[in-house]
């Protein structure tokens, strides 16, 4: 059975904006307006983007009177660091083995 926070990490990562978002949070917390400006769309939308990075915990948010500010917290791509680390393993275990099968029948051709 898949892992649910991986697969909410996953989630999150599947999207542009929200991608940028976090890329943007990786030089230092920012308010949600801030986080907003380069992109076209309505604070409402951009707030659903937010509650998905903060449903996975890539994100965290803290209030200070009227004004929310988000920052970075990457621990949660850890277990899909160590996922893709697995596949990737698999992956090039299986390539290689294709590669060695690929050169018995060419070593074999007259």
């Amino acid at each position: 059975m898949p892992n649910r926070e991986l697969t909410l990490v996953f989630h999150a990562l599947t999207d542009p904006t929200r991608r940028a978002v976090l890329e943007r949070l990786t030089a230092g917390p920012a308010t949600m307006t801030e986080l907003a400006q380069p992109f076209k769309m309505a604070l409402p939308s951009f707030a659903q983007h937010l509650g998905v990075l903060e449903k996975c915990g890539l994100v965290r948010s803290k209030k200070q009177g009227r004004v929310r500010t988000y920052s970075f917290q990457p621990l949660p791509l850890k277990p899909a660091e160590n996922w893709l680390s697995v596949q990737r393993t698999q992956w090039e275990r299986r390539l290689d083995s294709l590669d060695g099968f690929l050169k018995t029948l060419t070593e074999q051709k007259p």
